[in-house]
């Protein structure tokens, strides 16, 4: 549990998608998508986020919370960004 998140799923599949961590948080599920690069030559590993990958993110998180048996009040899309060790979070990307 790191800041108080508890992680419940690591690279989570169905046939709608991947999700690659699943936390909860007083009643908040963030779902964050990881992008890694070892270095910015070909761009920002944000900008592989796309309208389709979002998609992907969104159907894929729908069947999640349908196979789960806890109320969700809030569910949050974050991303992190990793280029060599350096990480970059953005929360609420959706």
């Amino acid at each position: 549990m790191r800041e108080g998140y508890e992680i419940v799923a690591r690279n989570w599949r169905c046939p709608r998608g991947e999700l690659d961590i699943v936390a909860w948080r007083d009643g908040v599920l963030a779902v964050c998508e990881v992008k890694a690069r070892s270095n910015a030559n070909f761009g920002d590993p944000f900008e592989a986020i796309t309208p389709r990958k979002v998609l992907r993110l969104r159907r894929a998180t729908a069947a999640f919370v349908a196979s789960l048996h806890r109320p969700t009040k809030e569910i949050r899309f974050d991303a992190a960004s990793v280029i060599g060790a350096r990480l970059t979070m953005r929360q609420g990307i959706i």
